[in-house]
């Protein structure tokens, strides 16, 4: 059918509005600069300029991720927490979409016929779990024991979501692929550097979501809250999620001996050290041949994770009051666990990336066989939006650390100096349990200081009311459950 004029006018125009928008922005570019910045020691300025780069009424995920993490650089406890549960509440609606509509492969048109940009960003499963982290050491920090509780049983649920989500996800590309006759893996795409994905330190994870520290912050909080069954199960959870790791073995081994052990006036202190910044993303095109009336090959752009060296510089003890060198154990590589991610996600990236091209390839070719002059130009300008719109989704919480390293130890309750490299600080001590926190970036070292309240376990805690915590059920247990009723 001959194209109009107008017609063609209007996909010109569409063209060009959508280069000026999400789906040619550069989400890397902006946190570089803004990653910069803390590096240099203004996290004012950071914050301005993820202001200046998010001038929507309608702010999206990253933007929060990102925000409150700027935000604890800067002590605002509640205003870091208040952030985050924005952020939350989105990862919640897309966990109750996601048990509705799991195992979707093309979530909307944008996705086949222009990139993944144009994908709602539902953040990565490493993201989602890792802020429900964020928030208890947020609520932890805040003083606030119990509402750091809820979180860490939020972890528990929220990686019991993504498990069944993928789980299903994974079945529907294997029948997509197979029905579609698309067999290729990111091994075969000529020019893809295989090898960031393919190390042993990626390929012996569990998977991509799961982490050590998570589990082991949950041990200690169970632990401080007396909750010995439930810090068992957190500490367990750790050492089977990174094995070998002394620091993790003795959280478990010691959870009998502590409370025997501990003194009065004295706080056992979790040290958690995050350090650097989470790769970056970037976008590299790959021929891929594509079939659609005769062999073809057409460009597709995949992402590539790049480790940031400059600003990782992980360090390998903490000293207090100028005597005592803690050594601290690298417990969780959130640049393994992206990769990783990256690796479990990328047979549906290029099953898309194939769809996608052969749409575009099967609208290029009628228009471009029309003998309608209107339509062979609209054939030549869509082939230009092709190749400017053909960009993997750059995407990704660039302020969380690279790797998260732990001590743990005992000390008197009062003030006490800490240092890291050449960085020192006076720290206040109290209660029976303490988490501190200091983030590395650089030279920089940004040190949280707990706040003391009411609400956080006092020398003198009296062991409180054992609560299994619940465990969403799986769709099978679900149907299972709902049957019976039925029946009844």
């Amino acid at each position: 059918m001959p194209i109009s004029p107008q017609k063609f006018t209007l996909a010109l125009a569409i063209t060009f509005v959508l280069s000026g928008c999400s789906v040619m922005r550069s989400y890397d570019d902006e946190l570089k600069q803004t990653v910069d910045l803390v590096a240099q020691g203004q996290v004012n300025q950071a914050l301005q300029q993820l202001d200046s780069n998010n001038t929507s009424s309608d702010k999206d995920l990253l933007y929060y991720f990102e925000k409150g993490t700027l935000q604890r650089f800067n002590n605002q406890y509640k205003d870091s927490i208040s952030t985050w549960l924005s952020a939350d509440r989105l990862v919640n609606e897309w966990e109750n979409e996601a048990k509705i509509r799991a195992g979707a492969i093309l979530e909307n048109i944008g996705a086949v016929t222009l990139n993944d940009k144009t994908r709602r960003y539902d953040g990565h499963d490493y993201e989602k779990v890792m802020l429900s982290t964020q928030l208890a050491l947020d609520h932890l920090l805040n003083g606030d024991w119990d509402f750091a509780r809820t979180e860490i049983k939020k972890t528990h649920e929220r990686e019991a979501v993504i498990a069944e989500v993928r789980a299903k996800e994974a079945d529907e590309i294997e029948k997509e692929s197979k029905a579609k006759g698309i067999g290729t893996t990111f091994k075969d795409l000529n020019g893809y550097p295989v090898e960031t994905l393919n190390s042993p330190e990626i390929t012996s994870l569990k998977n991509g979501y799961q982490s050590a520290f998570s589990h082991y912050l949950a041990g200690f909080v169970y632990e401080a809250l007396n909750e010995p069954s439930l810090a068992s199960a957190g500490y367990r959870q750790a050492i089977e999620l990174r094995p070998n790791i002394k620091t993790l073995e003795d959280g478990l081994s010691g959870l009998d001996l502590r409370p025997r052990q501990h003194k009065p006036n004295e706080t056992d202190v979790l040290m958690v050290v995050e350090s650097g910044v989470a790769p970056s993303l970037s976008s590299i095109m790959i021929p891929i041949p594509v079939i659609y009336k005769g062999l073809g090959v057409i460009p597709i752009s995949f992402p590539v994770l790049h480790s940031d060296p400059t600003h990782t510089t992980a360090p390998n003890y903490v000293s207090i009051d100028s005597a005592i060198n803690q050594p601290l154990a690298m417990v969780t590589s959130l640049d393994a666990m992206s990769k990783r991610a990256l690796k479990d996600d990328m047979t549906g990236i290029i099953l898309r990336g194939i769809l996608r091209s052969a749409v575009k390839t099967a609208s290029q070719q009628a228009l471009m066989s029309s003998n309608n002059t209107y339509a062979v130009l609209a054939g030549v300008a869509l082939n230009a939006a092709n190749v400017i719109t053909e960009s993997a989704d750059e995407r990704t919480w660039r302020t969380l650390p690279s790797t998260i390293n732990v001590a743990r130890f005992s000390l008197p309750t009062g003030k006490h100096e800490f240092t890291i490299g050449s960085r020192k600080q006076t720290l206040e001590i109290n209660g029976s349990h303490a988490v501190v926190v200091a983030r590395v970036i650089n030279n920089q070292v940004y040190w949280s200081q707990p706040v003391y309240t009411a609400k956080m376990p006092a020398n003198n805690t009296l062991p409180v009311q054992h609560v299994e915590p619940e465990i969403m059920p799986t769709k099978t247990a679900r149907k299972s459950s709902n049957k019976k009723r039925s029946k009844k």
